[in-house]
Parts: C-alpha cells; sequence; structure tokens
C-alpha cells in the first residue's frame, strides 16, 4: 500500500462553529425519550449565528449492504485481490482517481463528482458489535443508536431539537412506507411515493369528502384535535407536493434510475419549508450473494447517475449552495469473494457526503485488508455516528450533538 495512504489523517472539526449559543426550553422536558432526558435546554441549543434555516440535508440509503471494496476498488493493494481473485476489479478497468484508489467503472457520476471536489469520501464506517442482520442493522443506523431499541429516528430527533414542538413539512420521506430513520416525537413527516398520486386512497365519488376536515375545538377532546390536526396537515402537504411536481420540468438526465431524486428537486424548487428529505435505494438491490460483478456495476450506474443528475439540477435551479447529500448502506461485505462469486453480508463500509459546499477527498481511516475479524469482515475505524455529527453540526450547524447522539462523536472538517 502506498505510505499516502497507510493512515489517513483523522480530520478534526472547525473552530469557528463554537460561536454564542442560544438556549430555548422545551417545556420542562416532561415525556423525552431516553436521548433527550439530560435537559430540555440541551436538546434544543444550536448556534445563533451558525444555524441556517437554509441549509437542507438529503439522505439517501442504499439498501441490502453495499460493497465498499468494489464501489471504490483499492487497485493499489495486492491484499484486495488474493481475497477477491475472480470479482476483484483489475486495475486497467478501475476510474483512477490517484495511485491507491479507483472508482468501480459503472462510477463514471461519481468520479466527475470527486474529481471536481464535491464529493468526500468517509473509510471504515461501522460500529461495535455489528449485526449482519439487514433489518437489525439498519435499525441501528436508522436510529444512530447500535444495540439500543431507541424508538425515535434520528433525523426524527434532529427536528424534534431544531423545531421543538413540530413545524409543518419539516421532514419529507420519498418511499412507500415511512423510515424508523425519521420517526420523531414531534414532527410528522410527509410519505409519499408518486408525488401526482399524494392522496387520500378512494372511490371518486367520496373525494369531495376526503377534501374537508372538521375544525378543531379546543380543549374539549384534546385527542380529537390531535387526529383533525394531522389530518389537515396531510391534507394541506399533499396539495403542496401533487403541486410542485405538476410544476416542475427540467432537461437535466438522471439516467434509467433517478431514484426518487427529480421528486427532491421539485420541492426544494418549489420552496417548500423541507430542511431534511430521506429517501432510498429499494429492495435491498444491494445485496449481491451471487454472481456480483455486472449486477452491482449496474446498481452503481443507476446510483451515480441519478446523484450527478440531482446535483446538475440544483445548479439549474439555484440551490447548489444550499444542499448536501449523505449517503450510507447498512453494512459493507466481506472481503473475500464466496463460491458463488458474489460477496456476503460485512461490517464496515463507505459513506459519501457530496454536494457543491463540501471540501471533497478522503476521510477517515483506512481499514486494513490484511488484518480482519474472525469472520474475515474489516474492522471500521469510523464510528457511523460520526459522519452523522459532521451533517448536523458542520452542515446544519446544530452543536449539541453529545445530547442528539448520546456520545461524543467529533465531526470531520468537511466544509469550508
Amino acid at each position: 500500500m502506498s505510505n499516502k495512504y497507510s493512515a489517513l489523517q483523522d480530520l478534526t472539526r472547525r473552530n469557528a462553529l463554537k460561536a454564542g449559543l442560544l438556549g430555548v426550553s422545551a417545556a420542562g422536558g416532561l415525556g423525552l425519550p431516553p436521548f433527550f432526558a439530560r435537559t430540555a435546554d440541551a436538546m434544543v441549543k444550536r448556534i445563533s449565528d451558525g444555524y441556517n434555516e437554509n441549509r437542507i440535508l438529503v439522505v439517501l440509503e442504499l439498501s441490502g449492504g453495499n460493497d465498499g471494496l468494489n464501489t471504490l476498488v483499492p487497485y493499489g493493494d495486492d491484499a484486495y485481490y488474493r481475497h477477491r481473485p475472480t470479482i476483484g476489479i483489475k486495475p486497467e478497468k478501475v476510474l483512477k482517481i490517484d495511485d491507491h484508489f479507483g472508482f468501480n467503472p459503472g462510477l463514471v457520476g461519481f468520479e466527475r463528482l470527486y474529481k471536481d471536489g464535491k464529493m468526500a469520501v468517509v473509510h471504515g464506517c461501522g460500529y461495535e458489535n455489528p449485526s449482519f442482520s439487514h433489518f437489525t442493522s439498519m435499525a441501528y443506523w436508522h436510529t444512530a443508536a447500535p444495540n439500543s431499541g431507541e424508538e425515535y429516528g434520528w433525523l426524527g430527533r434532529l427536528a424534534d431539537a431544531v423545531k421543538p414542538g413540530g413545524a409543518s413539512n419539516y421532514i419529507v420521506n420519498i418511499d412507500a412506507t415511512q423510515s424508523l430513520a425519521v420517526r420523531s416525537r414531534d414532527h410528522v413527516p410527509v410519505v409519499f411515493d408518486a408525488p401526482d398520486k399524494f392522496a387520500r386512497e378512494g372511490f371518486y365519488s367520496q373525494q369531495p369528502l376526503f377534501q374537508h376536515v372538521a375544525d378543531a375545538n379546543g380543549a374539549a377532546n384534546p385527542s380529537r384535535d390531535y387526529l383533525l390536526n394531522i389530518a389537515q396537515s396531510a391534507l394541506d402537504a399533499s396539495a403542496l407536493v401533487r403541486q410542485a411536481w405538476a410544476d416542475y420540468s427540467s432537461p437535466i438526465d438522471y439516467g434509467i434510475v433517478p431514484l426518487d431524486l427529480p421528486k427532491i428537486a421539485a420541492l426544494i424548487h418549489a420552496d417548500m419549508p423541507t430542511r431534511l428529505y430521506y429517501t432510498t435505494f429499494r429492495n435491498n438491490a444491494f445485496d449481491t450473494h451471487v454472481h456480483q460483478g455486472n449486477l452491482h456495476q449496474r446498481l452503481l450506474t443507476y446510483a451515480a447517475d441519478a446523484v450527478a443528475g440531482f446535483m446538475a439540477d440544483l445548479e439549474r435551479i439555484g440551490r447548489a449552495d444550499d444542499v448536501v447529500m449523505l449517503l450510507f448502506s447498512e453494512f459493507g461485505r466481506r472481503v473475500p469473494e464466496n463460491t458463488s462469486l458474489g460477496t456476503d453480508h460485512g461490517a464496515a463500509g463507505l459513506m459519501f457526503m457530496i454536494g457543491k459546499p463540501v471540501q471533497g477527498g478522503h476521510y477517515g481511516q483506512l481499514p486494513s485488508l490484511t488484518e480482519l475479524d474472525p469472520g474475515d469482515n474489516l474492522i471500521y475505524t469510523t464510528d457511523f455516528r460520526r459522519v452523522y455529527a459532521t451533517a448536523i453540526n458542520g452542515w446544519l450547524g446544530y452543536e449539541d450533538t453529545h445530547t442528539l447522539l448520546d456520545g461524543d462523536f467529533k465531526p470531520f472538517d468537511v466544509f469550508a
């Protein structure tokens, strides 16, 4: 391995964020979930001169466990080819970005973003005592609380901290069902799949009835009022989403599988008050146990083309300075190839932060390909919550990541 990459420097957080804090009380902290129980004031503490209401975080989940080693190929390390004599991607095929790494040949969109300085690659992301279950590991990533049973998602808790008491349309989750990542105590995420059909289902003759919500009547029946407010919020949000999608038109090519990213671009273009977006490459697509090579390359092409298209669309609508994407998968793959020419569930993997405000490059320490755990997995070198802390503090400007993530996770210096 090149000395340049034998131990990538572990970057530190920017000191400029240590500014004056604005404390806001949150109704005495009654009924708070575990991570918020320390104090209500700490929960809603933010940087008065750093928090930016215009900044948006988009999270893209690659479901199924993406193989990081065949995503960003360490072609300069002979150990990679010893572990993967058949499915290892040959040096002449990778899209080289330096003398050690090259992207999978399907990642032309990522190569361009990286070389433009708009992509930060974080190495060795994982957590202690990793689970190899899709469901369990994804729950840990969704809650930022491995081995804990936390009931709220990390984006839901973030929304509660930044906007205590709730705010309309602050979180949008584009999927067939709501993700645990956006589950919140105070906020009701807007969850939809097809924006043009985002309305209550029923017979056509019933639609006028569905468009009417009774007025809440105050303290007489709080439970009824709560449900009526939820119904009205859903009705209002669905109308906004349908209108935003109807008004949206883009010449940008998002590739064959746009991954719902044009829907997010449409809402951003329509100035929805949403600051947290969550979507996914669905159906465990990256669970590549068998004949991985061509399938994995094709999946990566779909993802990279969609992300590159999204970034180009943000430039087109004038919002590229306001949006950063965080991309992750619930685990990496086992280092050696299996007998089916695929890879099995592993541990540490890659995370990406992408966008015009990002200072591109490598972050974190490279995991060793010669010193594996007893199951032939990479040993993680970066707790994934450090990347969450980087997005929360470094990008969105919310200071108290200790309370939010239940620990001290030093952000990387990804943002200028």
